[in-house]
């Protein structure tokens, strides 16, 4: 296989030419698990924290001025230009910036003292060696969180949500049920200490336009969402523009 027809390849494509959409996205800039996870960074001022598939370096941001340092990491170079710019306009001068894949770390065992990860598995080519990785990394004692879109572990809603996301984005791989991650997470020696759920809604239009998503597809999953059964439509909020609300968990564990 070609490099150019990799998974990775293609997730470094879709969000290499998105990096700026995702700097400014309001679904990644803002909301109450940032808030959270800030709060979870107090009396960590001697922390070396590593955040798995930075994006645009939102939780890094949100982490940098109560720890030692953060190594944001990410399979887009782009991105991590953009999680640059975004640490320079903060004037945060302790994010450094990694490039590779999450089921590789280039760092040493028991690097970090924390590892954070945000709205970056679904597109991992294997969560399960990732999360391995991310223990590896891990110091004994140390801190995960994880925080994603999470499939309802209902069949008939989670083929919805995986078939939106998939047309939607070419990258996307899974969204995975509590019970998926919370098995990753044992298999890698971790315990999870609390789990929170909430609700993110998904204004369609800045929804595709983030992913420069084809109108092809658009039309596809517009027509899609009208013809799913009333179960799904209440389930997910469905609007009349294609609108919707998806189910986001943060997972808070140690090693």
């Amino acid at each position: 296989m070609s490099e150019k027809n990799t998974h990775h390849s293609l997730v470094e494509q879709q969000f290499g030419e998105q990096a700026n959409a995702y700097l400014t996205s309001t679904v990644h800039s803002q909301g109450s698990d940032l808030q959270k996870l800030a709060r979870l960074m107090s009396n960590q001022s001697s922390a070396h924290v590593l955040d798995i598939g930075c994006g645009a370096g939102h939780a890094s941001f949100a982490v940098a001025s109560s720890v030692s340092s953060v190594t944001s990491y990410d399979l887009s170079t782009e991105m991590l230009n953009a999680v640059q710019q975004g640490a320079k306009d903060r004037n945060l001068t302790n994010i450094q910036t990694t490039c590779g894949i999450a089921e590789s770390l280039p760092f040493g065992s028991a690097s970090f003292d924390i590892v954070i990860s945000r709205y970056s598995a679904h597109h991992w080519h294997n969560v399960s060696l990732a999360i391995c990785e991310a223990s590896r990394v891990l110091k004994p004692g140390g801190k995960i969180v994880l925080m994603d879109v999470v499939s309802p572990g209902n069949p008939v809603l989670d083929i919805y949500l995986q078939t939106v996301e998939a047309l939607r984005d070419r990258s996307h791989v899974r969204d995975y049920s509590i019970s998926e991650w919370s098995r990753f997470c044992n298999e890698a020696g971790l315990k999870i200490d609390e789990i929170t759920t909430d609700h993110l809604q998904l204004e369609f239009v800045s929804w595709t336009q983030r992913m420069r998503t084809p109108q092809h597809y658009i039309d596809a999953i517009r027509a899609y969402q009208q013809e799913v059964s009333s179960e799904v439509k209440e389930y997910f909020r469905i609007g009349s523009d294609g609108t919707f609300s998806t189910d986001i968990a943060m997972l808070v564990g140690h090693k």
